[in-house]
């Protein structure tokens, strides 16, 4: 061997030794967390539960940052074009999976741009009404507005929101045509639901289970696999012959692209300890919040099979966002 070749091995393994000791002295400063919402919501809250958790297990800072605007998009742009070292990380909802068939002009790839690292929490939602409309049953609802087509309608909090896109999946399964009606948040579109003036509302279970156990509102079917415990004489949808009205609200975490294996990894080992501490279960499900982690893997096949899912629905209701 070459005094050359000697010298240009010893240098490679100097390097491969150098990366090595950074990525096991990950981390070695605060972690910015990007929350692409307001503060207040369901992405905010379990968010900086989350924050809070996993600076503890890493040993340093893990900060919040809330960059709401365009229904998620400038806080998921702003991961997107952040260093790949593992010092930025996005909380993500259903939008992530919706944008890219709602705007004609996106300025980032979800599924090149961003790297998965774990899903976090599920919520289930619940399609609720008003007690006044005579239907007790998603069925009954369901002929209700065949009855009256373009006669009935849904709020939502806005469109290309989650709640809204699931209105239209429920127009296309349920072969009906309620009008949207948008709001400016979903919880408004609730309290006009129990106003009576909108007859039809997707939701999630934490903030609709007080008003439909108090009478104000009448729970027609709960929108996932199974039945929530936070509601348990409620059907899903599936009982009721809509196995295909599946709406469920889901949060993961993910890093820019390029972020080094061994950082996501780590990553996803401790978000994964952290979904899993009785304590925070216990917060968790008195908010109606279910726990659910995955391999980046599978959050990455889950992100797909959603951007499909919903890319489906835009494109059957004609929407398009700009």
């Amino acid at each position: 061997m070459t005094m050359l070749a000697t010298w240009l091995r010893i240098g490679f393994l100097i390097l491969l030794c150098g990366q090595a000791l950074a990525q096991d002295a990950y981390p070695s400063k605060p972690l910015r967390l990007i929350l692409p919402f307001p503060p207040g919501g369901g992405t905010d809250i379990l968010g900086r539960l989350v924050a809070e958790r996993l600076s503890a297990r890493l040993g340093q800072p893990v900060v919040t940052d809330n960059r709401g605007g365009a229904g998620g998009n400038l806080g998921a742009e702003a991961a997107a074009r952040a260093a790949p070292d593992g010092y930025t990380l996005l909380l993500a909802a259903p939008t992530l999976a919706i944008s890219p068939s709602l705007y004609a002009k996106l300025s980032y790839d979800p599924q090149k741009d961003l790297a998965p690292i774990s899903l976090v929490a599920t919520v289930p939602n619940v399609l609720v009404t008003h007690p006044s409309v005579p239907a007790s049953t998603l069925q009954e609802f369901i002929a209700l507005a065949k009855a009256k087509p373009g006669e009935l309608n849904f709020g939502s909090g806005g469109s290309g929101t989650s709640n809204h896109l699931g209105g239209e999946l429920f127009n296309s399964v349920a072969g009906v045509k309620l009008v949207h009606v948008p709001y400016k948040g979903v919880n408004l579109a609730m309290n006009d639901a129990m106003a009576g003036n909108v007859q039809l509302v997707i939701i999630g279970i934490p903030a609709a289970a007080p008003q439909i156990k108090a009478g104000k509102l009448r729970a027609l079917a709960v929108l996932a696999p199974q039945r929530s415990a936070a509601l348990p004489d409620v059907p899903t949808a599936a009982e009721a012959g809509l196995a295909e009205l599946d709406v469920t609200t889901w949060y993961g975490l993910l890093a820019p692209a390029a972020t080094p294996r061994p950082i996501i990894a780590r990553l996803n080992a401790e978000i994964v300890r952290t979904m899993r501490e009785p304590e925070l279960n216990e917060r968790l499900a008195a908010m109606a919040v279910d726990p659910v982690t995955s391999t980046p893997e599978e959050f990455a096949v889950y992100i797909r099979q959603e951007t499909a899912k919903w890319g489906d629905v835009v494109r059957k209701a004609g929407l398009r966002a700009d």
